[in-house]
């Protein structure tokens, strides 16, 4: 029995110190993690050319053909994909 807690003592540090570096590890991935995700989501500056794709799915006022129409799609009297 003495020798079992001699070893239990001999191996203590070692788990404890390994424990921990372990977790350093988790947690510096999950700041890098983080980050990359913060630095994902931030927005960045935008012009207003930058949103000209918006319109393309919708006619003008005068009766202009729509984004399907112009692929020569059935559409029906709203200009919308014909489905049958």
């Amino acid at each position: 029995m003495q020798n079992i807690s001699d070893l239990i003592k001999e191996a203590k540090p070692l788990y404890v110190a390994r424990k921990k570096r372990n977790k350093q590890i988790k947690m510096a991935s999950l700041a890098v993690a983080c980050g990359v995700f913060a630095f994902a989501i931030i927005p960045t500056k935008k012009t207003v050319e930058d949103f000209s794709w918006w319109d393309l799915g919708y006619g003008d006022v005068q009766n202009e053909l729509t984004y399907v129409e112009n692929f020569e799609l059935p559409v029906d009297e709203y200009g919308l994909l014909l489905v049958s």
